[in-house]
């Protein structure tokens, strides 16, 4: 399994990022996905590509708590870690691994928004209040539509952004980007009305909403939040920021 440290390419702080001098890494990576991995994938402030082992001499890894429990994230420090540089690793090719990192964070917080979604609908169909299911009270239905009416849409959107990946290589990275941002947003909405229709429930363990909640707001922030990305397709398309 392989780790990989691409945060700092998205925005990293002025204190933080990483920087290779003759075949060495030096500096730090701040949410590392997969952070319990044998091999991470590097990038550094010039864009370039390593891979260093886990285990390599002068790396120091530390755990990170997020909001997400079931994702391992964590930091890494380097300090003259040898690491193996991966030919032809120039920034292009940095671009696309964000770009395909942003429709796969897209996808994931589809999924769990649609699963949310589904158990409210459930959940609402069940549950009854004065003798009544509280699927048929207007409010319920007016959420349930708000989720549905937004999330639909989505479904084209990340597939479209994974075809442009693909295929049309001129506008994958505009589109990756306005669909990390809007995906990201519109599951957050979801997350929350999915919760305020169950209700006290939605925030036990008992349900496990939770969890899919925390994904998608671990998911919105990853590679970038809704405002950042946004402003990475500003300057891709040439508009001064």
């Amino acid at each position: 399994m392989a780790g990989v440290a691409l945060s700092e390419a998205t925005g990293a702080r002025g204190d933080a990022g990483v920087t290779c001098r003759e075949g060495k890494l030096y500096g730090t990576a701040l949410f590392v996905i997969d952070y319990e991995a044998d091999i991470y994938l590097v990038a550094d402030r010039d864009g370039g590509l390593h891979l260093v082992l886990a285990d390599a001499v002068g790396l120091t890894r530390t755990s990170l708590k997020t909001i997400d429990g079931t994702r391992p994230t964590g930091e890494l420090m380097f300090d003259a870690v040898p690491a193996q540089s991966l030919p032809e690793s120039i920034p292009a090719t940095l671009r696309e691994l964000i770009d395909v990192g942003r429709v796969m964070f897209a996808a994931d917080s589809l999924g769990a928004a649609q699963d949310m979604l589904d158990q409210a609908v459930a959940y609402s169909k069940a549950r009854k209040q004065f003798d009544r299911a509280i699927a048929s009270f207007q409010a319920v239905k007016h959420m349930c539509a708000e989720m549905v009416a937004a999330l639909e849409p989505c479904r084209a959107m990340v597939w479209y952004a994974a075809y442009a990946l693909d295929s049309l290589p001129q506008e994958a990275s505009v589109t990756a980007c306005h669909t990390k941002a809007h995906v990201s947003e519109v599951a957050t909405l979801v997350a929350r009305r999915s919760t305020e229709v169950h209700g006290g429930m939605g925030f036990t363990d008992l349900v496990g909403l939770h969890y899919w909640f925390k994904r998608i707001g671990f998911n919105r922030q990853s590679l970038g939040g809704p405002q950042a990305v946004r402003e990475d397709c500003a300057r891709l398309q040439g508009f001064a920021l």
